[in-house]
């Protein structure tokens, strides 16, 4: 029974919040992925564009409700989803065209796309701040959980309860239909085997009469929805605050490097592995070990080997190591 009590505390504070959190990493992470593998750089702005993605499906969840109405059950950022993934799309386009297009033309090297787009994140952290402030917005109305650790204790009998909130079973459905669709699309589709082909070999792609502008334009929109999504996901899961979208750069690009950058499927994986590195290292073991070891080696302190504040360290540690050893990245991607 006390190994049961303990599995029932690491699910609550380490499986299941690590499970969710690796799922909006992994969506952020393929978001870079698909730039770096398609446009070939990397794009520091991805970050503040979650943000601001996250911000306008704030602002029209804000009208919905004003409107009276809801999704029931459900966060009604659900229903404004589409809004902020529209207007994201058309950020990003914009952006892409009065830009990115002019430095591609002049076949510049990637360093300067990634300066270029590093003045991109500057400008559009400001534009978040100013339009809906710096301070927390909560945005999630509906239910809060799905099963509550009281209710878990009830129908189970055990000292320990596991709840899981709405935001969190959520965000892991969401995540598995949007890449079930993205894999679809790149692998099913003609415009996806395009994109492909783009990212493979640019000059071949080209002789084979594939629109360049096209696969670039598509690539944007992809990404300002897995930016928004995944944004979105996020902030109903914590909350928003445009600051905390600048910090997630570290976590995201970590995912995407060391998954293998240009690999949708290292992606996914390097977000799973850096969520799962920052909780685990950053949880109090005390509990769990209390209940698995015998009462004369059970801890006096917490056993955390790390503050909270200092997770974002552990992506950094990680990604160091990843780029000293294996540059490519645990599926072989591009060169980071």
């Amino acid at each position: 029974m006390d190994f049961i009590n303990a599995l029932v505390t690491f699910s609550n504070f380490v499986l299941v919040p690590a499970t969710a959190y690796g799922a909006q990493l992994a969506l952020g992470a393929l978001g870079v992925t698909l730039i770096y593998g398609i446009l070939r750089f990397s794009n520091f702005a991805h970050g503040d564009t979650m943000a601001f993605g996250t911000m306008m499906t704030i602002l029209a969840t804000w009208a919905l409700q004003a409107a009276g109405v809801s999704f029931g059950p459900l966060p009604t950022a659900l229903l404004a989803l589409p809004f902020g993934i529209a207007a994201t799309a058309l950020l990003v386009l914009g952006t892409d065209r009065l830009v990115y297009r002019f430095y591609r033309a002049q076949r510049a090297k990637p360093v300067i796309l990634v300066i270029v787009s590093m003045g991109v994140m500057f400008i559009l952290n400001g534009v978040v701040r100013i339009v809906i402030g710096p301070g927390e917005q909560r945005f999630a109305d509906g239910e809060r959980f799905i099963i509550t650790a009281r209710e878990f204790k009830t129908l189970t009998g055990l000292d320990e309860g596991l709840a899981i909130r709405t935001t969190q079973g959520l965000t892991i459905v969401t995540a598995v239909i949007v890449v079930a669709l993205l894999f679809w699309f790149l692998n099913r589709t003609r415009t996806g085997k395009s994109m492909r082909a783009f990212s493979d070999n640019e000059d071949l792609a080209l002789l084979s009469g594939i629109n360049p502008e096209r696969v670039v334009a598509i690539t944007w929109i992809i990404v300002a929805a897995l930016a928004t999504i995944a944004g979105v996901l996020y902030g109903l899961d914590k909350s928003f605050k445009p600051f905390t979208y600048f910090q997630l750069l570290l976590p995201i690009f970590a995912a995407a490097i060391v998954g293998g950058l240009g690999s949708p499927l290292g992606a996914i994986a390097g977000g799973f592995l850096i969520a799962f590195s920052e909780v685990t290292v950053t949880y109090a073991w005390k509990k769990v070990l209390t209940y698995i070891l015998p009462d004369t080696l059970a801890p006096d302190g917490l056993v955390q080997l790390m503050s909270t504040d200092y997770k974002f360290a552990v992506s950094f540690v990680i990604l160091v190591i990843v780029l000293l050893f294996r540059p490519t990245g645990l599926f072989r991607g591009k060169t980071a």
